[in-house]
């Protein structure tokens, strides 16, 4: 079926929640997608930071196939092994103790601000203005955009409020005896590529061990090596008492999950919080693979040292163009601030072969597959100078 017969099966059947690019991805292999009309481009984007090893990488491809021969899905009433294994590989690399596996980074705020409420018996949540955890009910309540709030604010929770990001003062005066967590980012992504101090996060975790607080660290899109550690909080040299992790993960399987303390972990009990396909064989297969490449390939230095070079010619084009007003990242999450909309961008640069998104109105965001090499850099800063 050709391209536009495809796309107006999208507007006649689905809901209408995204404004999607009008390109039909079909097929990839490492950094590079093509699409139902043979177009090939070069995936800047990886999913919203979801493929991590770029497209049909071996090893995540094996384990997705091996894995299905042998069982795809048996709930959460019954073990199984690779859930097992990955749960032990995932918790002996981290500082936490106990693990919930999810399906989305929503459901992962969302359980982990259960957990927090349940720990403490405190009724309030404080998190940043623009930031994002996710549109399920309460994920929205802790995120920083009114825009996305509007139309449920009728049916939003209390007891959630946000302050200005990297501002310690804003978050000393919010909180209070019921505040049960505070949910950051380390690295805003749906914000704009957002960066706060070292300093700022040390007294955000000051602040919580102070007030017995719950200091919740949503890694959903920076962790997994997107920022040159394993997870990005690290950065920072603070320890979370709460984790929440998706994206990339998988590696483009849809998957989850809550990292936590044995203290605070303890108190969930049976019924209080649960999943039908959290966990699975499949997911967990593929997961443990994503989780073996990135160390057994030195996948965290490739990220440093590209990314570093990246955002180093990055600067450079700001030197040459008044347009550019700021560029930031870590790693492989990158954004350039513009001085004007950046929407028309993201058309040119798909025009030319290259796959990028823009956030925050203004925002050109760059979180492409880890594997990415300066070659493939180099072929994207040429084409980002010509079109600004």
């Amino acid at each position: 079926m050709d391209t536009k017969k495809l796309i107006g099966i999208e507007d006649n059947y689905f809901i209408n929640t995204f404004t999607r690019q009008p390109v039909v991805l079909d097929h990839g292999e490492g950094v590079k997608v093509w699409d139902k009309d043979g177009n090939e481009y070069l995936d800047m984007f990886a999913g919203i930071a979801v493929n991590t090893l770029g497209h049909n990488h071996p090893k995540l491809v094996k384990a997705i196939k091996d894995q299905a021969e042998k069982l795809i899905h048996i709930s959460s009433i019954y073990y199984n092994e690779p859930a097992l294994i990955y749960a032990k590989k995932l918790i002996d690399l981290t500082e936490f103790d106990r693990i919930f596996y999810a399906n989305s980074g929503a459901e992962a705020n969302e359980g982990a601000i259960k957990l927090a409420i349940k720990y403490t018996g405190k009724s309030e949540v404080i998190s940043a203005v623009n930031s994002f955890h996710g549109r399920t009910i309460m994920a929205l309540a802790a995120t920083g955009h009114e825009e996305y709030h509007e139309a449920f604010k009728a049916i939003l929770p209390t007891g959630f409020k946000q302050v200005p990001f990297d501002d310690i003062e804003a978050l000393k005066n919010e909180i209070n005896e019921n505040t049960a967590a505070i949910i950051i980012e380390p690295i805003q992504g749906e914000g704009g590529v957002n960066i706060a101090s070292r300093e700022y996060f040390v007294e955000v975790e000051k602040l919580c061990r102070d007030n017995g607080i719950v200091l919740i660290v949503d890694e959903v899109q920076t962790g997994f090596g997107r920022c040159g550690t394993l997870f990005a909080h690290e950065l920072y040299g603070i320890k979370p008492d709460i984790m929440t992790m998706a994206k990339g993960i998988g590696g483009g399987v849809p998957m989850g999950g809550i990292l936590a303390t044995e203290e605070i972990s303890s108190a969930f009990v049976p019924g209080d919080h649960g999943t039908t396909f959290g966990g699975g064989p499949l997911v967990c297969a593929a997961a443990d693979a994503v989780l073996n490449t990135i160390i057994k390939e030195n996948i965290l230095d490739n990220v440093n040292e590209v990314g570093q070079y990246f955002i180093n010619e990055l600067n450079k084009l700001k030197e040459n163009h008044d347009i550019i007003k700021d560029v930031r990242g870590r790693g492989l999450m990158i954004g350039v601030e513009l001085t004007e909309s950046g929407a028309k961008y993201v058309d040119e640069l798909r025009e030319k072969g290259f796959l990028i998104n823009c956030t925050a109105g203004n925002v050109l965001r760059f979180v492409p597959p880890l594997i990415i090499n300066k070659k493939e850099i180099n072929k994207f800063i040429k084409a980002l100078d010509e079109t600004l």
